[in-house]
């Protein structure tokens, strides 16, 4: 039988799993900040960086459901390490900077392969391995650990460009980043068995499941086919596009320039995503103790239902200076940030079993397609026609989508789960 400790390992995981996620984080904050300054030392347009961010995006995403597949095969631990020195390297060499191009190969294709290593799967994947009980809590935890340290690093980075320089910035990402890693080595465990522990919340006389062998890649893209099968996986991709889009495209990436557009100070605006980052972390923890409880099917279409109300008012609403209803959107926006992910991972493991980790690496791959779009063709309409309002009512209408798309999950999830379990997920 399997040892019980008073005090569970698995919440010793899932702290050092949190504190990792914070120093992966320092990048996602950096080109909000850090558009500004590097257009005024190299005259880089908006859209040359913006097709940066999102390549890094789409690398983020992307990578998620082989990294959940390569958590299975070669541990946790070892993953994440690895995905913390290549946030580390890129973010480093990012100093060395002349030409466009490698802004392309650090901030996109470095720092997207490392981040991605290290997305929202990681959450579903300690979750999922070490407990039984308050799994949407933890998910909601850890979400909120690195949406809100991506918010938190915000005024961080700018205060830095704008004191010591851009460069100063993002050799303190790659240092906070590096900081996570003795942590990781010891205190996160592959599997709770491996300590001859249960997950917490396990019932008397647990066993642990079959791990599952074959090659990562095989496993990762075996995945995708037998949810493609099944009508709500591509349901919960589209709304988790739209997710993508609407945080890490748009207000992630452009309420800094947009916010400086109307004469508000880049650090101010950065402070203003922070106080997002800091609400976002009561929304998410809430969001997955109401998972625990309520249909997830109607939290997410709520959800995005609300975030839609905000970006509708939003252009309205900017302008030189911090006044209530800014206030208020910003503290709207914060509880609604990724308050999505706890309702989302639980129906990726109700309709998808064993195999909701990984399939829940592709549906996060289509949030991080949409949010490599948003960015990329926000950045083009603020060159085109020298504003972000269309960008902004144009998100305002994906989200609209997404709610409608998220009640259809629900209209479909016995029908779902029942072909998952008869035939979608056989060999």
């Amino acid at each position: 039988m399997m040892a019980r400790a008073r005090l569970h390992p698995a919440w010793w995981v899932a702290v050092t799993a949190f504190v990792a996620l914070l120093g992966a984080a320092g990048f996602r904050a950096a080109p909000g900040a850090l558009m500004v300054p590097l257009h005024e030392e190299f005259g880089w347009s908006t859209s040359i960086m913006s097709l940066a961010v999102s390549i890094n995006l789409l690398l983020y995403g992307l990578t998620a459901p082989f990294a959940a597949a390569l958590m299975d095969k070669f541990g946790i631990r070892n993953v994440t390490t690895a995905a913390l020195a290549l946030v580390a390297l890129g973010s480093g060499l990012t100093v060395f900077m002349a030409q466009s191009f490698q802004l392309l190969i650090t901030w996109g294709v470095l720092i997207g392969l490392g981040t991605g290593s290290m997305a929202m799967v990681f959450a579903a994947t300690i979750a999922n391995r070490w407990f039984v009980e308050r799994r949407g809590l933890v998910v909601g935890i850890l979400t909120a650990g690195s949406a809100t340290g991506q918010l938190i690093f915000l005024p961080i980075v700018a205060a830095l460009a704008e004191s010591v320089g851009w460069r100063t910035a993002s050799l303190v990402i790659a240092g906070s980043a590096l900081a996570v890693v003795p942590l990781v080595i010891r205190f996160i465990g592959n599997f709770p068995e491996d300590r001859g522990l249960a997950p917490y919340g396990a019932p008397d006389g647990w066993v642990a499941p079959v791990r599952e062998s074959g090659g990562a890649a095989s496993r990762a893209i075996g995945g995708l086919r037998r949810a493609g099968r099944v009508p709500a996986f591509w349901a919960l991709a589209a709304a988790f596009a739209i997710c993508g889009a609407t945080t890490n495209g748009l207000v992630g990436i452009h309420f800094i320039p947009s916010a400086h557009d109307h004469g508000m100070d880049q650090t101010t605006a950065a402070g203003l995503l922070a106080v997002v980052g800091i609400f976002d972390i009561v929304g998410t923890i809430a969001s997955g103790w109401l998972t625990d409880r309520y249909d997830p099917r109607i939290l997410l279409a709520g959800y995005y239902a609300f975030r839609g109300v905000g970006l509708v008012l939003l252009p309205t609403l900017l302008s030189a200076t911090v006044h209530p209803s800014m206030i208020a959107f910003i503290v709207i926006y914060g509880l609604d940030w990724v308050a999505t992910v706890p309702p989302t991972v639980a129906l990726c493991r109700e309709i998808f079993g064993e195999e909701g980790t990984i399939v829940f690496g592709w549906v996060f791959a289509a949030h991080q397609i949409g949010a490599a779009a948003a960015a990329l063709v926000a950045g083009v309409i603020r060159d085109q026609t020298g504003s972000y309002s269309l960008a902004w009512l144009g998100g305002a209408g994906l989200c609209a989508i997404a709610a409608i798309l998220s009640w259809a999950v629900g209209s479909s999830a016995r029908r779902a789960t029942k072909l998952t379990a008869d035939t979608a997920l056989r060999p």
